[in-house]
């Protein structure tokens, strides 16, 4: 009589050779099928209380401790081949950049924190400026960094593939009269003092964020107002060129026009419709700001104010005129009303106020 086999695990007696061997038991198929899985790097046959990985991936003991690693912050599965060391840990990728961004005075380009608010009004300006020459150097990120956040976290500065041998500093929003007050004057000059250029460059631009929600309590009502931003950047193009300090060329490349319509909505509608990217005069691909790209970088702290006020000032005209008193209004009439000391300095210098000539500083 030929001897019956019994599955270890259920007892249950096994016909026709149907079954397999678990760390050299005999299980019968129906408990593998409940109780085990298969290693999906060498194929052995494991139960399941054994088994290692995640909900994509089987492992048995051997190959969980020998070619497998976990993430020391997410606990992620990963083969070690794939893991970043650290210190003295492994990470997901994700993970590690997360740990060197942290860990650097220099941020990658992605890097976006939680914005902290400065000042106390409804409009926050978010400024990019960018400067180049001197290097992507820590130590040097680390001494304009100890001058802009002696008592708070008002910057940080990341990488950035346009610029050549430079980087990035980003500001939290700040009202105006924060930018005013705040040491704008201490980095320039740090940053001259390094050997960073910013105007002096082909390659550096100032780029100006200002928040949605200054401008108008709705989504419609601030469409409405974007709308009047890009009537009076198209209907005032060759004046803000020449404030920009950009060639024509140049424009064309970082900070493009959408084209001039006969009305705001016209310019919206196309702005809208086309395919533009964030390569635009008035970039509007951002979630919750406006940006204004059109500027050339710069480390002259008037020019840098002066421009904050031009921003500010567009924004006030399209927020306070129709667009019938905004398609009416002439670059002598907007400048008519201008106040701003800083302002009205840095147009005289580009002979764009009642071309009224003066001296005028050499930008940096």
């Amino acid at each position: 009589m030929e001897e019956k086999i019994y599955c270890s695990h259920c007892g249950a007696i096994i016909e026709d050779d149907d079954y397999s061997t678990v760390n050299g038991q005999i299980v019968c198929s129906e408990c593998i099928e409940r109780y085990c899985c298969v290693c999906d790097r060498c194929g052995a046959t494991v139960w399941d209380s054994d088994a290692y990985g995640d909900e994509y991936t089987n492992l048995c003991q051997h190959c969980y401790d020998n070619y497998y690693t976990r993430c020391q912050t997410c606990e992620a599965l990963m083969h070690i081949d794939d893991a970043y060391h650290y210190g003295d840990g492994d990470y997901c990728s994700e993970c590690y950049h997360d740990i060197i961004n942290e860990n650097s005075s220099i941020k990658e380009y992605s890097y976006k924190p939680e914005p902290i608010f400065y000042g106390d009004n409804s409009r926050y300006f978010g400024v990019e400026l960018e400067i180049d020459v001197a290097g992507k150097d820590c130590e040097y990120a680390d001494e304009l960094l100890e001058i802009a956040n002696e008592d708070k976290q008002h910057i940080y500065i990341k990488s950035d593939g346009s610029l050549n041998d430079g980087m990035e500093i980003v500001t939290h929003p700040m009202t105006l009269d924060y930018h005013k007050n705040y040491c704008w004057e201490e980095i320039m000059k740090k940053a001259v003092s390094l050997g960073y250029r910013s105007h002096q460059t082909s390659t550096c631009g100032l780029h100006i964020h200002v928040n949605k929600t200054s401008l108008g309590e709705t989504n419609e009502e601030q469409e409405d107002v974007i709308s009047r931003i890009l009537y009076f950047v198209e209907h005032h193009w060759n004046e803000l060129l020449k404030f920009s300090r950009r060639s024509e060329a140049t424009m064309n490349r970082w900070a493009a026009r959408y084209g001039y319509e006969n009305t705001p909505k016209a310019i919206m509608d196309k702005a809208k419709k086309g395919s533009y990217g964030r390569y635009t005069a008035v970039n509007l691909c951002n979630y919750h700001t406006v940006e204004f790209r059109l500027f050339r970088g710069t480390l002259k702290f008037n020019t840098l104010i002066a421009t904050l006020q031009l921003v500010n000032e567009i924004c006030n005209v399209a927020v306070s005129l129709s667009d019938d008193q905004l398609q009416k209004l002439s670059w002598s009439e907007f400048l008519s009303d201008i106040d701003d000391t800083e302002l009205i300095q840095y147009l005289k210098e580009r002979n764009l106020y009642i071309n009224e000539r003066i001296n005028t500083e050499e930008e940096m």
